[in-house]
């Protein structure tokens, strides 16, 4: 069930991932601190509201879709904001969500060692696979939708 504790929880990992993810933008690829603060207070808002649904509507669906077609839904032409939003969501890349997100894991990694060491080679050789699913996959459809709109 939705807590204020939980939702103030989320708006504080929320708000410092922006903040860390705006000065990696600045040091890393030189956009304006500011408009990748915004962008990423947007993509936070979006992802805040994605969390809350997922609490709130009683079908067991992953907050990761609601937070999808928020973001889609915005983000189309005919949306109010889709013109402010993709201008600052531009400022934001995506490798340096990458490296925040990675550092995270990292860390969430340390703390749960000895679970993961409990997991054994069979955990490393399933997420091994998954890896290589995930990107393979993810490069077959690339080049399907790429040779389809004749891109390349």
């Amino acid at each position: 069930m939705l807590s204020v504790r939980m939702v103030s929880e989320w708006i504080l990992i929320l708000f410092i991932f922006s903040i860390m993810a705006a000065i990696s933008n600045w040091v890393g690829y030189q956009y304006p601190f500011q408009e990748s603060l915004i962008g990423m207070f947007m993509l936070c808002a979006i992802t805040l509201v994605g969390l809350m649904m997922e609490k709130f509507i009683p079908y067991n669906i992953p907050a990761i879709i609601y937070i999808s077609l928020i973001g889609l839904i915005v983000a189309l032409p005919w949306s109010p904001i889709s013109g402010l939003l993709i201008y600052y969501t531009s400022r934001v890349d995506l490798v340096s969500l990458t490296t925040v997100l990675l550092a995270y894991a990292g860390i969430s990694m340390g703390k749960d060692l000895g679970d993961f060491k409990k997991v054994g080679i069979r955990g490393v050789i399933v997420t091994f696979f998954v890896i290589i699913g995930t990107y393979l996959g993810s490069a077959l459809i690339a080049q399907g939708v790429l040779l389809y709109t004749h891109m390349i």
